[in-house]
């Protein structure tokens, strides 16, 4: 039985599983990037390196490049591709995949399979995981707990969803108008689903059956207001919140098949690298170069446009 590893960093959480040829998450981790990129990607594989042997290693996010090159990835795709892959795994009818993280969300529309369609929004936080956490903590109401006081809401109160600093504005005005904490929350979920289809998911065919992955998807007021607001189910997957990271080792297993893995192993958590930038004069373009060095030593560089800076 081969394994295979999945990372998923992005700006908020770091995402790694190792599954094997059946599909099955052997081993898991979560863990909240802050800000250090390079410190997150080896603090999970620590938690994922559990004696396993890995045959084809995978990575995506929006540092996957950065991921892939310290652990020297068999494959490195878009996060599109490895939630619509992962979703499809588990729902093979799956037609709609709803993607709320830390600070972006999607949606995918797939048809018999095959991601034919996608929206992000990645300019505004607003009804993303940061957004929720800043308010529960604002609320003193701890995070978990969120979702299950909007169910527990009698009066539907509207909360502006589309912007971060409106939205906390209204809350504020609402919570000085003494209406119920609860009421307020119910009015936030129901402003984040708003927003999500009238931003992210404008002109978009949504159709059942519907995965709503992420972060977010633990909120179960969140998934209530879509479920009411779409007149129909909404599932969200046992591990919603690794998906991402699912796909990418899938990705691994279809790109390595029975071909030999490039991973450079679980050890590398002790090896030193870091990033540094510099501006590329050579044209009015001004390229941002990033370099990723290991030991000292630079082995890539990305951001340029031309191709310059690249190393073959």
């Amino acid at each position: 039985m081969r394994n295979f590893l999945g990372i998923d960093i992005g700006s908020i959480s770091t995402k790694g599983v190792v599954i094997d040829d059946n599909y099955r998450v052997l081993s898991s981790s979560y863990l909240y990037t802050k800000g250090r990129p390079i410190k997150a990607i080896k603090n999970v594989l620590k938690d994922l390196d559990k004696g396993h042997k890995v045959s084809g290693a995978g990575t995506t996010g929006s540092a996957r490049r950065l991921a892939g090159v310290m652990i020297n990835a068999d494959v490195i795709k878009n996060e599109i591709i490895a939630h619509a892959l992962a979703a499809t795994q588990f729902y093979l009818e799956t037609k709609t995949v709803i993607e709320i993280g830390g600070q972006d969300s999607k949606v995918i529309i797939l048809r018999n399979g095959i991601p034919i369609d996608f929206a992000m929004n990645t300019v505004c936080a607003a009804g993303t995981g940061s957004f929720l956490e800043h308010q529960a903590s604002r609320l003193g109401i701890p995070i978990e707990e969120f979702g299950e006081l909007a169910l527990k809401s009698e009066n539907r109160v509207k909360i502006a969803g589309r912007c971060t600093v409106f939205a906390e504005s209204d809350m504020v005005h609402k919570a000085q108008l003494g209406v119920p904490t609860e009421d307020i929350i119910r009015g936030l979920c129901d402003a984040i689903v708003r927003n999500f289809l009238n931003v992210v998911a404008k002109g978009k065919e949504i159709h059942p059956l519907i995965l709503f992955q992420g972060g977010v998807a633990a909120n179960i007021g969140v998934k209530k207001a879509f479920e009411e607001v779409l007149e129909t189910e909404v599932v969200v997957p046992e591990y919603y919140h690794l998906m991402g990271a699912i796909g990418a080792a899938i990705l691994a297993k279809k790109e390595v098949n029975h071909k030999g893995t490039k991973f450079s192993g679980f050890s590398l958590v002790d090896v030193p690298f870091s990033t540094r930038l510099f501006e590329c004069d050579g044209c009015p373009n001004m390229c941002e170069i990033v370099e990723i060095l290991k030991d000292g030593g630079v082995i890539d560089r990305y951001g340029d446009r031309c191709g310059k800076w690249q190393i073959i």
